[in-house]
């Protein structure tokens, strides 16, 4: 599986972002709120021209178990659930959660738990290489209000950088109390407002989403 040729595709709600392991840099379109997978589906084939692979390896931006979109994502049009990714291309496609991807990318082993900072929260945990989403963003975390609504990105633009960055190190804190992980990966694109992080934690990068998808195809021990 190690020789596996495989597109990497990180569905987000601005852009889809493609990559390759064969090589060759990111490919992306613009996405939004009037993409569907229809949409999606039928402008892949142009951004990946020229690039050979065998298999395809998904992000979806919300809650994917056992290769099924279980959810219709926040941030595009509905039409997700139920789509027929490998009919419509012709190709075996794995589908998994954008931040558990993510996570798969940034591991290192032992035990880790993942939080990307970006629209929303993502979340996952890896435990000795079983991988595990988790749908934190909306649990309940202070005052009535979530996770999401004290760590995402309208948050930071309401409270203010110094509020948020609170937040964000009470909420490690606290699912560190909770989960016992070896150490703390912190992702997404606000990432970047810290430049401090919390004991324990080191930064993410947005392109281990692709290590990861790759990973999905050519990591035999991985296990989802």
């Amino acid at each position: 599986m190690a020789d596996k040729k495989v597109i990497a595709i990180d569905i987000g709600g601005s852009h889809v972002k493609i990559m390759a392991n064969s090589g060759g840099q990111v490919r992306k379109f613009v996405s939004g709120p009037e993409m569907t997978a229809e949409t999606m589906a039928n402008a892949l084939p142009e951004l990946w021209e020229g690039l050979e692979f065998d298999a395809i390896s998904m992000g979806y931006p919300g809650p994917v178990i056992h290769n099924r979109i279980l959810a219709e994502p926040h941030n595009l049009a509905p039409g997700w659930r139920g789509y027929d990714f490998e009919k419509h291309f012709g190709k075996p496609v794995r589908i998994i959660n954008d931040a558990l991807m993510q996570a798969i990318g940034s591991y290192d082993g032992g035990r880790m738990l993942f939080l990307g900072l970006g629209t929303g929260l993502g979340a996952a945990m890896i435990v000795e290489n079983v991988a595990q989403p988790m749908e934190l963003a909306h649990l309940p975390f202070k005052k009535g209000r979530t996770y999401e609504e004290y760590l995402g990105e309208a948050s930071l633009e309401k409270r203010g950088h110094k509020k948020w960055k609170h937040h964000v190190f009470d909420a490690v804190d606290t699912l560190t109390a909770a989960l016992q992980p070896d150490y703390v990966v912190i992702g997404g694109g606000n990432v970047d407002h810290l430049k401090e992080l919390p004991p324990n934690a080191r930064r993410g990068d947005n392109a281990n989403a692709f290590k990861g998808g790759f990973a999905l195809w050519t990591d035999e021990k991985l296990v989802i």
